[in-house]
């Protein structure tokens, strides 16, 4: 009785065990604008709230729901970086982090973004400083923020207006000469063209009243090739979808030297039962040998830009021409093996 009762306690942990080598999504239930930044061993996770940063720490994304989790920061009331916060990434630079955020004071057109520093090594550790506002010269409303290095030189892509009023989002870059501080002009490296890029409803009033949209632009470098994916149409249609730019000369500030995709690199899937997948990130496998990419989207029709929106994630490969491979987003009753470790 006694051999029997081990014999079933290792059959038990080895099921447990063998569960945490799969999972299926989402990876919550809710949280649009998923980011993930790994650094000593853990990932450091986080998703849009809208009045606060919040900062998840695991081993393995896959085990979201589990994860350690701490409040980074809350904003001060009457500030204009008091409400709408969203799309926040953490990104570990120069041995310090750094939280990037748009956010404004309740009014849309209002919208910059932002910056936190810790010196700490430990995210989770240290005091979180408010360095201020990331604007290029021309300070015009902007969003999605993302931070990268190439060839030894800091930059920023983001989603923003040409000018003052809210007729289309276009993405532009500008370099950095520190990680809270834009150095010269932005350049304007894409803006809605394609029909796919300007899905929406003009006569719905509660969203905004354009359908030309490219946001939410994340970088991802493979060896030698480097591309921008973004996110485009309007996030309130079933036709939000990933597009792609890619660096075909040297200098990323030159507009002519990126080239955009004819069509959607990642769209909606019917037949899995996801729609409006966009806004993502990348990440690396622990052991660096595989892609992955995190994004959200919904389970069903006309669920719109809400809280029903919720991470996924799934592997992607590679094409012989250098470009990803995103694949289709997967079903939610498909399992997946987890990361590689």
């Amino acid at each position: 009785m006694k051999k029997k009762l081990v014999l079933l306690s290792l059959l038990a942990v080895s099921g447990l065990y063998a569960q945490k080598k799969t999972f299926n999504n989402p990876l919550l239930p809710g949280g649009a604008d998923p980011y993930s930044t790994y650094h000593n061993g853990y990932y450091y996770y986080t998703h849009t709230l809208g009045d606060k940063l919040m900062l998840w720490k695991t081993k393995n994304l896959a085990d979201l729901k589990n994860a350690e989790s701490t409040l980074v920061w809350t904003p001060p009331a009457g500030t204009a970086w008091s409400k709408e916060i969203w799309a926040p990434e953490f990104h570990f630079i120069n041995n310090k982090w750094y939280a990037y955020f748009a956010a404004d004071d309740g009014n849309n057109n209002n919208h910059r973004m932002y910056v936190l520093e810790n010196t700490s090594e430990d995210p989770f550790k240290g005091k979180w400083e408010f360095k201020g506002k990331i604007a290029a010269p021309i300070d015009r409303w902007a969003i999605d923020g993302n931070v990268f290095t190439l060839n030894n030189q800091l930059y920023m892509i983001w989603s923003g207006w040409e000018g003052d009023t809210n007729t289309q989002q276009n993405i532009y870059i500008a370099k950095m000469s520190n990680p809270w501080t834009i150095e010269g002009n932005r350049v304007l490296l894409s803006q809605p063209t394609h029909n796919w890029e300007k899905q929406g409803d003009l006569d719905d009033a509660v969203n905004p009243p354009h359908v030309n949209v490219n946001e939410g632009p994340q970088f991802l470098q493979h060896g030698k090739d480097v591309f921008i994916i973004y996110s485009a149409s309007g996030c309130w249609t079933d036709f939000y979808a990933l597009g792609m730019l890619r660096l075909t000369g040297t200098d990323p500030m030159v507009p002519q030297n990126w080239t955009k995709s004819e069509k959607p690199v990642f769209a909606k899937s019917e037949e899995n039962g996801v729609y409006a997948p966009g806004h993502n990130s990348f990440f690396k496998s622990a052991d660096g040998k595989e892609d992955w990419i995190l994004f959200h989207a919904n389970d069903n029709p006309g669920e719109g830009c809400g809280n029903k929106r919720s991470p996924r994630m799934q592997k992607i490969s590679w094409n012989a021409d250098g470009t990803p491979n995103l694949g289709t987003p997967v079903s939610n009753k498909q399992t997946l093996q987890i990361p590689s470790e």
